[in-house]
């Protein structure tokens, strides 16, 4: 990775000092540094670096502007801003481990295609950080970045299943996979039917890891490898970011990889369904009506609307052994977007504990969360005059509300249910991200879940 944390300074390292807004006099800083500063018109204005050069042009350090106390993750731009070389914080960190995670998490650079890697830096672990906690958090980011960012002509349902082999073969966990046809036989019949019309044979993953008689936890992640929007299909425009239609998938495998790695006492289990919404002549119809394995039976007044069918069945077999937490996680309505904007997840759940302990684990780690109602009187719009239920709701009003509400009547034994709405997308440059693929919401559940459940 371009930004490597090392837990000895070394000899050469650089001071990196961060001055907040109009207070260069009160930071400490060497005479020379507070007059360079001035002379640059720096004041310590949010996320601006500035290179200190000493006397006959090496480098001196760097001041680093934290303007009126943002976010600990915008140090994640002095991966891109700083020199290559050696560097070191010249003052304490009140939170260590952000602080080396915002570093290496800036580093990112999606290589696979031929973009260049970035800058390399050597940065000295902040005191107090914990360096085993940050290294796995950020690979779990970067391999949910990784599959994101992958497009679906090297990402379909197939590559989804051996990413998760591989990811399961790393940490000894089982994996079980139901393909094509096979999801009839074992009564996943809405997978099948949205991923039926794909030269991509539809699949439910599986994969199972730690002791049996450990407290279950299941994430249920939405593996839409590619959507059209099915006969109902979409613009040209809204196609050109659909390889991350499976960005819940990605983050539920982000998740596993930071509790495997971290050895937490759980039985965990993820199941993603994957397919890809394709348009051919056995594609699934505006119109029709399927029965789920729940037995719910579900008219489909929009084919575009197909990530909670197949979420749908994969909960149906989740909420089957109640496990004691319940996350599924989905790039599920534009709707979400329109209420709070790509860079903060709405959360749906009625467990009051779950509620407050995902907002405080997304203040503490600055994994943005907002909590959105489960509003039960939207439900009757998702009525239909021939089946139990339809899919879609025919005013467009409260779209993200009412998704979260059609996959909670799937949820009925399991007491500890959460949804998440995420956006799994940078749609511009952020200090900790480039654009592209993103991890959302999984920092903040592995807080929760480390919490209730430990080592």
């Amino acid at each position: 990775m371009p930004v490597e944390l090392v837990e000895q300074k070394p000899e050469a390292a650089l001071p990196v000092f961060l001055v907040p807004k109009d207070a260069l006099e009160a930071s400490a800083l060497p005479p020379a540094a507070v007059a360079w500063a001035r002379a640059n018109g720096f004041s310590g204005e949010a996320g601006r670096t500035l290179v200190l050069p000493r006397e006959g042009g090496s480098l001196a350090g760097a001041l680093f502007g934290t303007g009126d106390g943002e976010s600990v993750l915008a140090l994640g731009a002095l991966a891109r801003s700083l020199p290559e070389g050696d560097w070191h914080f010249a003052s304490a960190i009140a939170q260590p481990d952000l602080a080396a995670l915002a570093l290496v998490l800036g580093g990112y650079v999606f290589t696979r295609y031929g973009k260049k890697p970035g800058r390399a830096l050597r940065f000295a672990l902040p005191e107090g950080a914990d360096a085993a906690h940050v290294r796995r958090v950020a690979d779990s980011v970067f391999l949910t970045r990784d599959l994101v960012n992958t497009p679906t002509s090297d990402l379909g349902p197939l590559e989804l299943e051996e990413a998760t082999r591989k990811l399961a073969a790393a940490h000894g966990a089982d994996i079980s996979v139901i393909h094509g046809e096979d999801l009839l036989a074992r009564n996943f019949p809405m997978i099948h039917a949205v991923g039926r019309a794909s030269t991509g044979a539809p699949r439910l993953i599986d994969m199972i890891w730690g002791p049996g008689d450990a407290p279950k936890v299941t994430l249920v992640g939405k593996g839409v490898c590619f959507d059209t929007g099915g006969l109902d299909i979409k613009p040209s425009a809204g196609m050109l970011l659909m390889k991350k239609d499976m960005g819940g998938a990605a983050n539920v495998l982000g998740l596993a990889s930071m509790i495997m790695a971290a050895k937490l006492n759980v039985r965990l289990r993820v199941l993603i369904p994957a397919v890809e919404n394709s348009i051919a002549g056995n594609a699934f119809r505006p119109g029709d009506v399927l029965r789920g394995r729940k037995g719910i039976t579900v008219e489909i007044g929009n084919t575009d609307a197909e990530g909670r069918l197949i979420l749908a069945d994969a909960l149906a077999l989740a909420d089957e052994e109640q496990p004691a937490l319940l996350i599924d996680m989905a790039t599920l309505t534009g709707a979400a977007r329109v209420a709070l904007g790509p860079d903060l997840p709405p959360f749906y759940t009625n467990d009051e504990t779950l509620a407050a302990d995902l907002s405080a684990a997304s203040v503490k780690v600055e994994d943005s969360l907002w909590r959105m109602p489960l509003w039960r009187p939207y439900d009757a719009k998702l009525s239909s005059k021939i089946a139990d239920i339809n899919n879609v709701t025919t005013d467009g009003f409260a779209g993200s509300i009412t998704a979260a509400l059609f996959l909670k009547r799937f949820v009925e034994k399991t007491r500890s249910w959460a949804h998440f709405d995420i956006f799994a997308w940078n749609p511009a440059d952020r200090p900790h991200g480039l654009t592209g693929g993103e991890a959302q919401g999984i920092r903040a559940l592995e807080q929760v879940i480390a919490g209730r459940f430990g080592a």
